[in-house]
């Protein structure tokens, strides 16, 4: 979780502590709970990188030529902006194999993964966008916080949150029209500023993914647990996640269980995730719609008139609390790039990921300014009772809102929506990392093995599976050497999204800047909006690590004089800079920028 000033306590708590305060009102809270906030196919597997293109400095390097695209799939030559456009890549070694060209390739060498080309629409891609975030989690766990840091103004802060996701969402359509790449932030930032800033930027991302798959699934662990004590009405039930070994038992089998799902591919994944994004919103709508009605009512002591004024960002008191409540309303925002993972396996997949990025975005914003409005216009914004101010329901304020709006029967709900939330989000966040994975090991900035492709399945199944073990092993591992570990991993976790979306902000603008000249339109989506975008979450970015070095900061643990968080968001990215060294040293060509240059075309799968 992203914050600008050391956190007030009700904001920093994660999983099972968030989860252990999810009580009907005047049940006892549960002691010593810990958690947290939030290869081609066989053909291909181990075949040649990416063809590379001739640096200008360099001899002609020899390139082997692409397998065949699976049908359905047309590859077409994506080159890059007009000061490059027309250069074609360097001629084949005469020694090269004898493997034809994909079709309609036009000889250009266009690389395919073996993904399932087409599996994806436009709905399906928003749909994986919208699981990916976990709305409902979201709202429950940050709502309240929020609040207390800037009372009514909750609504403009959300606004203000979304204004840099949207400005980079611009950034990541824009890319992905000219470069439709399962590795995104990866591939793009290679492009726009070379190999090792690349392989940074990539690493941000599946460092931020991993962290978040593993406390997603404490949260899935814990929230199921309570769901069963609630139904079944026995505390005893509940209170199991207590226990260590049956927590993380859960947890790993949860994991296990969303590894399954991504294993199997895109048609699995799309019938889950219908169902479980369905049920989140139909209850939140549900929620609106009640608490609203009642509210306008007048019967209710906290309630409060709606008004525009809780749209203005300039009413918040204070420069710090809005910094504060920003970042909070930043982290909500997460997670909506994974439907331009999956742009190899959409149809149209050059335009129809951004679409459904900025479709997701829409979705979300929305959901979350109706639900802040009528909590606000039900409860208020109190330190007492149901008030969302109410530091004793602060960080799971639905808890406290179930029965209250939606009556004793339907309040249940709100329990099945949050573990829906946590368990489609978990299966969801598979995506971009296995992908992310998949691409920099094609193009030889990691192990070849994990470029394997499933032959039947068509997924990134090494990937895959090499992400939910390294999910089990972390949440396994920080759970049992300290709950202020696993805590402050959460705070760090900031530090990440914002490493790697301001790099690809800016990597957006400096890919096109011959662009910008041609076109309003060039200049605003391609220039302006992605470099504002990326400046805005680089000074999140600047700002949350300077605090981070603070010991109070996150759960107040320190080290070598400075605080834990500190510590571990900048020692996972000098753990990214040290396994970089490595592979240079095992993939010199990749590094040389001779294997995935500004020229090297990309797969596009056609509507």
């Amino acid at each position: 979780m992203v914050q600008a000033d050391p956190p007030r306590p009700q904001a920093g708590d994660t999983v099972r502590s968030v989860a252990s305060r999810w009580r009907r009102p005047g049940r006892r809270a549960r002691a010593g709970a810990s958690g947290v906030a939030d290869g081609p196919a066989a053909k291909v597997a181990t075949g040649p990188a990416a063809p590379p293109a001739t640096p200008l400095t360099a001899p002609p390097a020899t390139r082997p030529a692409d397998p065949v695209p699976p049908a359905g799939v047309a590859a077409t030559a994506r080159l890059a902006p007009p000061d490059t456009a027309g250069t074609p890549a360097p001629p084949s070694s005469p020694d090269a194999p004898d493997v034809p060209e994909p079709s309609g390739s036009g000889g250009r060498g266009v690389r395919d993964k073996g993904l399932s080309g087409g599996s994806v629409g436009l709905l399906g891609s928003a749909v994986i966008g919208v699981s990916t975030v976990a709305p409902v989690y979201c709202l429950t766990s940050t709502l309240g916080p929020t609040v207390g840091e800037v009372g009514l103004q909750t609504p403009a802060v959300f606004l203000a949150g979304f204004l840099p996701m949207l400005l980079v969402a611009f950034a990541y359509r824009e890319l992905n029209r000219s470069v439709p790449d399962c590795g995104t932030s990866f591939t793009w930032t290679v492009k726009a500023f070379g190999p090792r800033v690349g392989w940074m930027c990539g690493w941000g991302l599946v460092v931020a993914t991993i962290i978040v798959l593993s406390n997603l699934a404490g949260i899935a662990t814990s929230f199921c647990y309570l769901l069963l004590g609630e139904l079944t009405g026995s505390t005893a039930v509940a209170e199991l996640d207590d226990n260590t070994a049956v927590h993380i038992t859960t947890c790993l089998a949860f994991i296990a269980l969303a590894t399954a799902i991504s294993y199997r591919g895109m048609t699995a994944t799309k019938g889950v995730q219908y169902a479980l994004v369905g049920l989140q919103l139909a209850v939140l709508v549900l929620f609106v719609a009640l608490a609203i009605g009642k509210a306008r009512t007048g019967d209710l002591p906290g309630s409060i008139d709606f008004s525009w004024s809780w749209l203005n960002p300039f009413a918040v008191r204070s420069f710090a609390t809005f910094t504060a409540g920003l970042s909070l309303s930043i982290f909500m925002f997460w997670g909506w790039d994974a439907c331009l993972t999956v742009n190899e396996e959409t149809s149209g997949s050059d335009r129809t990921p951004g679409r459904a990025a900025l479709l997701a975005m829409v979705v979300l914003v929305g959901s979350y300014l109706l639900t802040a409005v009528a909590a606000q216009m039900y409860a208020g914004v109190g330190d007492r009772g149901t008030g969302l101010g109410n530091p004793d329901t602060a960080d799971n304020v639905f808890a406290a809102l179930a029965d209250p709006v939606l009556g004793s029967a339907l309040g249940v709900l709100l329990f099945v929506a949050v573990l829906a939330s946590a368990a489609a989000s978990l299966q969801t966040t598979f995506i971009p990392v296995a992908r992310t994975v998949l691409a920099m090991s094609a193009y030889q900035a990691l192990p070849p093995a994990l470029a394997r492709v499933h032959p039947r399945h068509r997924t990134p199944a090494v990937a895959t599976v090499a992400a939910g073990v390294a999910t089990g092993l972390f949440y396994a591992v920080m759970s049992l050497v300290s709950e202020n570990v696993l805590i402050d991993t959460i705070y760090a976790l900031g530090l990440m999204i914002c490493f790697y979306y301001s790099i690809t902000a800016f990597a957006c603008a400096w890919y096109f800047r011959h662009d910008l000249r041609r076109s309003a339109r060039d200049l605003l989506f391609k220039g302006v909006a992605p470099a504002l975008g990326g400046l805005l979450l680089a000074a999140v970015f600047g700002k949350t690590l300077y605090d981070m070095g603070d010991p109070s900061y996150g759960s107040g643990s320190s080290l070598f004089g400075v605080g834990s968080v500190f510590a571990i968001g900048v020692g996972l990215l000098l753990l990214g800079a040290v396994l970089m060294a490595v592979m240079h040293r095992r993939s010199p060509a990749f590094f040389r920028g001779e294997v995935l240059t500004r020229a090297t075309p990309a797969l596009t799968v056609q509507d």
